[in-house]
């Protein structure tokens, strides 16, 4: 009878412990249009994009118009394909 007891209580303690272990709600992915941002909001959403570099976005877009794509930023030097992917969700065109 007490092993019974005990494969109960275990088995309730597992069932209320399952909602402890499901994964938190994600905070909404913060997204940033890079066809008008400034080097600040750049530099600040995405990841491994420096003020720098941000600088370097804006400079291209200003002589050269609006990104037509995510992966057109690879033009912008010192921004390879891996930073793209790396920031593909964060990124926005319009």
């Amino acid at each position: 009878m007490k092993s019974m007891l005990a494969a109960v209580i275990l088995s309730l303690t597992a069932w209320f412990a399952v909602p402890a272990f499901a994964e938190a709600p994600a905070e909404p992915l913060v997204t940033v249009n890079i066809n008008n941002a400034s080097a600040a909001e750049i530099a600040e959403t995405l990841n491994g994009i420096g003020l720098t570099k941000a600088e370097a976005i804006v400079a291209y877009r200003e002589e050269n118009g609006g990104f037509e794509s995510v992966d057109q930023l690879a033009v912008v030097k010192g921004i390879g394909p891996a930073t793209i992917d790396k920031n593909r969700e964060r990124i926005s065109l319009q």
